[in-house]
Formats: structure tokens, sequence, C-alpha cells
């Protein structure tokens, strides 16, 4: 395709074509039908756009995929948003999902990789009220890869259908399975069983995306060319601050507090950043690990260091530092950090901020990054019915159903078996996926400012399990869990993701 120096504006045609305009009477209880099941609906258009340079005409084709039983009856309508350019049938298919459980795929879609985003305020100020504004993403990977953002059963449209109940699907397993199965029905009804695949997720979507390629291989003999994590959370233990005695969690956040310390000038911020949070790093493995595992065999000059070491790491008082026993909680910090002017930072990206009515809370009331939120929606509303030409009378759930979160399970173990209860960890399914495969390689995404699945814990995770280290590429961003909210951070991360997706194709000899 002719390569443009020039920008050329994105073009959505006129024409929106929807193919089937059925939808489905649920039963609020069981999640099932009680009509016969309808041809799946779908929309599609035509764009034409320029992306990295390069003009791309390409198609938009919004709609539903059945899952089926054994019987061949569905059981769920996954929808998803599928960006084909007009090219070659083995074109690279990158299957993107959000986290949650229970979100759509809004977030990645309106503001990370689709070709149009959502603008918010890049330096963490509240984006205000609609109107909002949305732009071209020229920036987005649609030059290397078709994208096909997908949302799960029980957000966006996605639902149980026919002889499935919602609650077939909501479940660290039953998820899995569920999205392994659309990837495999996908690429079966549009001929792309030849195509590169790369799977990109985001939070629980990288927990997701580690057991959906166990399940793809295991299941479906599908080898994936590459995965994307975009803020990982494999192994729970390190993302898990407000259980008293877990320790890994007093070491993995340290870097992250210690970064945020720095953005807010709680601590000497005059240095270099990345030699302060390297420092954190190994203060926090080579000293305050020893110290926590030694408990109250702690000698009383060692603990004294270490409260002065804590303290220029993290901005907190001496005295907070000793009174907590030296474990400090990262969603309490989020609240102490500036309890002294009334202000806790954000969980999801501590760079923002927010004026809370209860100074004496132990943690945050509220998150103040989800100050985001409305406009991510507005967006992706307007951007449905006014580009893509989504006039569907289904509700689109974001948030998610509202059952999804209480009925969600967690175990792995089928339904029925006992088990003794341990942190969600599904970096097991990625270290066996990766042995396998050994062209496979993983990129990760981490954002500085993220108290929620901080860097230094996909670190910890990613370096053991037996997984090499030249399989995993470490990518650092100014920003926080949605690290593409700083507008920087995303050019950086479609920079990123762009060449690691180059880089997979040449190492199975692809241009």
């Amino acid at each position: 395709m002719k390569k443009l120096t020039c920008y050329i504006k994105l073009i959505a045609l006129t024409l929106c074509i929807p193919t089937s305009v059925g939808a489905l009477a649920q039963t609020e209880e069981a999640g099932q039908s009680t009509e016969a099941v309808a041809e799946p609906t779908r929309f599609v258009s035509g764009h034409s756009g320029s992306f990295n340079g390069e003009r791309i005409d390409y198609q938009v084709s919004a709609g539903e995929t059945y899952l089926k039983n054994a019987a061949g009856e569905p059981t769920a309508s996954i929808f998803s948003f599928d960006y084909i350019a007009e090219d070659d049938d083995n074109r690279p298919v990158t299957f993107i999902w959000n986290g949650g459980p229970g979100s759509s795929s809004n977030w990645l879609h309106m503001g990370g990789y689709g070709p149009k985003r959502i603008v918010v305020p890049s330096d963490a100020e509240h984006p205000g009220a609609a109107p909002y504004t949305l732009k071209d993403a020229p920036e987005t990977i649609l030059d290397v890869t078709d994208m096909v953002f997908v949302d799960p059963v029980g957000t966006g449209f996605s639902r149980a259908i026919g002889e499935g109940k919602k609650t077939d699907f909501w479940g660290l397993t039953e998820d899995a399975e569920s999205m392994a199965a659309f990837i495999a029905r996908w690429m079966t009804e549009n001929n792309r069983w030849n195509s590169p695949i790369f799977l990109l997720g985001e939070s629980f979507g990288t927990t997701r995306a580690a057991a959906v390629a166990k399940v793809l291989l295991d299941d479906y003999v599908i080898n994936v060319n590459g995965i994307v994590f975009v803020s990982q959370a494999l192994d729970y233990q390190g993302s898990t601050p407000y259980v008293d005695d877990n320790i890994i969690s007093y070491i993995t956040y340290i870097p992250s507090m210690a970064a945020t310390a720095w953005y807010h000038g709680k601590v000497d911020n005059s240095g270099d950043f990345e030699a302060f949070i390297q420092a954190s790093r190994e203060f926090a493995t080579n000293e305050l690990l020893p110290a926590l595992f030694s408990g109250n065999l702690l000698a009383a000059d060692k603990r004294q260091q270490l409260i002065e070491k804590l303290h220029s790491f993290t901005g907190l008082s001496k005295e907070y530092i000793d009174q907590v026993d030296l474990r400090i909680n990262a969603f309490r910090f989020a609240k102490e950090l500036r309890r002294d002017q009334g202000i806790a930072v954000g969980l999801l990206d501590s760079r923002y901020t927010n004026d809370e009515r209860d100074d004496v809370l132990a943690r945050p009331e509220n998150d103040a990054a989800r100050a985001i939120s409305p406009a991510y929606k507005a967006s992706l509303m307007h951007y449905m019915r006014n580009d893509l030409g989504i006039d569907w009378d289904r509700t689109y759930l974001n948030p998610s159903d509202p059952e999804l979160s209480g009925k969600w399970r967690w175990s792995p173990l089928p339904e029925g078996r006992s088990w003794e209860p341990h942190y969600v960890n599904t970096t097991p399914d990625l270290a066996a996926v990766l042995r396998a495969n050994p062209a496979l390689k993983v990129m990760v995404g981490s954002g500085y400012y993220d108290l929620i699945t901080p860097f230094f814990d996909a670190e910890y995770t990613l370096n053991r399990h037996g997984i090499k280290s030249d399989d995993i590429i470490y990518r650092y961003y100014h920003g926080g869990h949605m690290m593409y909210v700083h507008e920087p951070a995303r050019k950086a991360l479609l920079k990123d993701t762009r060449e690691f997706i180059n880089a997979q194709l040449q190492g199975a000899g692809k241009e």
C-alpha cells in the first residue's frame, strides 16, 4: 500500500449495513432467551484513514458471533468491533479486550488502540462534562494488524442466549474457554486460519490472555504469535495490598509509591527519575523483604534505618511508617501521601487527586482517576451511533451486568470440587505456552503511577515460573493503569506495540 507523508483525516463512509436486527428477550434470573434465536446482528461500514503515514481503506464489522454447544445450539452472543483492512486474508489479527472482570472493551477501544480516541486532559486534570472531543488516532496499529475489540458475556452487547446461562461464562476458567471459543469461531467464519494471531489485554484482560493462549493451544491447536499485556495482572498476590500478612505486596508496591511520591513532590525529586526508581527496587528487594521476613527478630537499629529509607522513597512520615510496622498498604498510601492537604491521590492513576470530604479515613473513599469514566462512556455511545451506524435497541452494558461481580467464580476447578484457596494466578498457563511455542514473545506495558497493578509486580511475576528473561519485553510509561490517558504515553504505547508486532512477524518470516 502506498505510503503517504501527509496526514489524511479519517473518513467514515455514509454506508452502514445492519445484516440483522433481531433481538432476543432475556429472563433476568436465568439469562436465557424466551424466544427463538434470531440470526446474528451485524453492522458494516466502510472507512478510510492514514495510520503511521500509510493510507488504509478498512471495514468495520460490528456485531455478534454465536458460540454453540456440542449439539450445535447457540449459547452466547459475543459482540465485537472488527477493524479489517482491505488487504490479503493472511493479514495479522489482534484480539483486544479490557479487564474487570466485567469491563467492556471501551477503554482500549476509545482510549488506546481504536482509530478514534476520546480526548481527556493529559495532565490528569478533571475532564469536565459533555460535550467531549473525539479525534482521529493516526498513531494506532491498523497499518500492521487488523483489530477485533471483544466484549465478554455480560458486558457491552454480549449476552447469553438460547441454551446458555450467563453464569456459564462468569468465571476464571469459563471466561477463558468462551474467549478462546470466540477466537476459533471468528477465524472460521472470517476464513483467517492462516493469519498471525496476537492477543492484547489490559488488567484482568492480561489474566485472561494468558489463560486463553493456553486454551487455544490445548483445545484448538492454535499458536499465537505474540501477546501484549497492558497493566499486567497474572499473579494476584503481588497486586493485593489489603491483606495484612501478604508480605509480597509490601515489596511490589514500593517502586510505584516512590514514583507517586516523586510526581507529587513529596520526596527529593531533583535527581534522575529512573535512578530513583531503580534504587527503590533494590531497597525493596535487598533490604525491606529480608526485614519483613525476619519479623520480630529485626534489630532496633536496622528497623530505624528502614524507617528512614521508606520515608525517603514514599514521602510518608516516619511516625506513620513506624506505626504500620514498615508495612505500607498501597491503598492507604493513596490517602496518606497528601493527607496534610486533605487530598487523596488516585489508585488507577496516582497523578489524579480528589479533595474528599472525610479526611480521616484510612483509604480513599473514591478513586480520583475514575473521573474520566463518563467521558469514555459518552464517546463510545456517540461513536457507535454516528460513525458506525449502530442503531440497536439492546442496552450496551458499560458498566457490566450488575450480577456479574457477585456471581463470578474464581476457582479454577469445576463446580463441586474442593480446593485450598490461593491467589489467582495464570502465570503457569503463560509459562506452559511459552515453552511449547519458542517463537512466542510477550510485551508488558506498565504505568509508573498505577496503584492497582504495580509495574514491579509485573517484573516479580514474569521473572519466575521458569520463564526465560528474553521472552518478556518490558516497557514503562509515565501514566497509570490506563497509561494511554497521558498523551505521550499513548503514542509511546502504540509505537512499542507496532514494533513488537513487526518483530514477531519478521521472526515468523513475515514482512
